[in-house]
């Protein structure tokens, strides 16, 4: 009895100086690295928001099963977690497709981006500093120095989103975020026609200038204005609206 004792407590304290002794370096930090579906998920999304797959066009899961060696149960999930996005519908019979956004949706849309968007600057300019103009400006400099499409809305977002902030309201700003997710593929066709980039600009700039005067009652207005414009500009260059014209 009393061998076994001792065998166990070396036994112990061999397997404890192993695990003690065991280099840290070069490990990897499993926790933080994205699963399958999430790496399938951002796929989709950016193949959908560069117009790589068409609004109403089918997701077939198995092509993106075998283009990624995975069964097809990561893809379902990455499917449904794009649904909740409002990028992907599943339709009976058919499967997976692109969502497609009518004209109505996307006036109410806007209409919700105005409510949120008016409210959180108007909030957010008593609290900016110069850090944020500071930001701001280098943001807009940088927008349009860009010559990537694929990177304007990116820019877009962390320009509106760095004007927003100073209201610290966290939620609303989520909401918006949702929002710009859902409409991503449609503000880069808007920023590639018609000057769309072109005039962002020039109205970011306005938008930051009267930030920077404390002035309000303009910043809440240029915001409105801004919205309503990039609503209209791209209820235009909608691919069903033209379609429907001819």
């Amino acid at each position: 009895m009393t061998k076994i004792i001792i065998l166990l407590f070396v036994s112990y304290f061999e397997v404890k100086r192993i695990f003690v002794t065991l280099p840290s370096f070069n490990v990897s930090n499993l926790g933080a690295m994205p699963s399958v579906s999430e790496v399938i998920v951002k796929y989709i999304r950016e193949a959908i928001i560069a117009g790589h797959i068409a609004e109403g066009e089918p997701i077939r899961q198995d092509e993106i099963a075998k283009l990624f060696n995975v069964s097809k149960i990561p893809v379902r999930e990455a499917l449904k977690q794009l649904e909740a996005e409002g990028l992907v519908e599943f339709i009976k019979n058919r499967g997976a497709i692109v969502t497609r956004i009518s004209e109505e949706e996307l006036a109410q849309i806007f209409e919700v981006r105005v409510m949120l968007e008016t409210k959180l600057i108007q909030l957010a300019v008593p609290n900016m500093t110069e850090e944020t103009y500071k930001k701001a400006d280098e943001i807009c400099n940088a927008f349009i120095d860009n010559m990537d499409i694929g990177s304007w809305t990116t820019l877009n977002w962390q320009l509106h989103a760095c004007l927003y902030e100073p209201a610290q309201r966290p939620y609303m700003l989520g909401l918006i975020r949702s929002i710009y997710d859902k409409i991503e593929r449609y503000l880069r066709l808007q920023m590639n026609v018609s000057e769309g980039k072109s005039r962002a600009n020039d109205e970011h700039k306005e938008i930051v200038k009267a930030c920077k005067a404390k002035d309000v009652d303009l910043a809440v207005k240029l915001i409105e204005e801004h919205i309503n414009g990039v609503c209209q500009s791209l209820y235009e260059h909608l691919p069903h609206h033209k379609n429907g014209k001819n």
